[in-house]
């Protein structure tokens, strides 16, 4: 890790920190980790909303304005609103993402759950997220809190990591071991 990503991480953990403290003030924690949830998956599938977050062209403003549409469009509670936009301010609109991940890893501490980082081809369903969420519950014994990346390349499958450990399960994987056994029978 280099010093500038040490320093980007505190940003983001210090950020993530504050709106933790207030969604728990204003008792709406499950709906700011919702909001968030739908945010991460909005900035994964559209490239313009990334580049829109990276711009460096774009003034406060603007970058401001843009994403506060976005979240309407999406009805993303007031808090988280507000909050993307102290973020817009700041000009550290770049850092969202980082910091959606410091909450989610924060919220998962705090709760005493594992986090499990689960790649898949095409966004799961709620009931599939549940599924899984309870099975890694069994395999690990304790409760276990799913982020989910939506990945197209994998083809298929899903690649889940949980803590240090790590299952790649993906169709993409399998083919290139496929392709290397191939190349050494020939």
């Amino acid at each position: 890790m280099s010093p500038g990503d040490s320093g980007q991480s505190q940003i983001s953990l210090r950020y993530a920190a504050a709106l933790l403290d207030l969604a728990e003030e204003g008792k709406i924690l499950d709906a700011v980790e919702g909001d968030l949830h739908n945010i991460k998956a909005m900035i994964a599938s559209c490239d313009d909303l990334s580049r829109l977050l990276r711009s460096p062209v774009l003034s406060r403003e603007n970058q401001g304005k843009a994403l506060a549409a976005v979240l309407d469009k999406a009805k993303i509670s007031d808090l988280t609103k507000r909050f993307v936009a102290v973020v817009a301010g700041n000009h550290r609109l770049f850092a969202l993402p980082a910091i959606i991940d410091a909450f989610f890893a924060l919220l998962t501490e705090k709760r005493g759950e594992m986090n499990a980082e689960v790649t898949s081809a095409k966004a799961l369903s709620s009931a599939q997220i549940t599924s899984l969420g309870a099975a890694l519950k069994k395999a690990v014994g304790q409760n276990v809190s799913v982020n989910q990346t939506v990945d197209k390349s994998i083809i298929g499958g899903l690649i889940i990591r949980v803590g240090s450990r790590m299952l790649d399960s993906s169709l993409q994987t399998k083919l290139q071991n496929l392709q290397l056994a191939m190349k050494g029978i020939g």
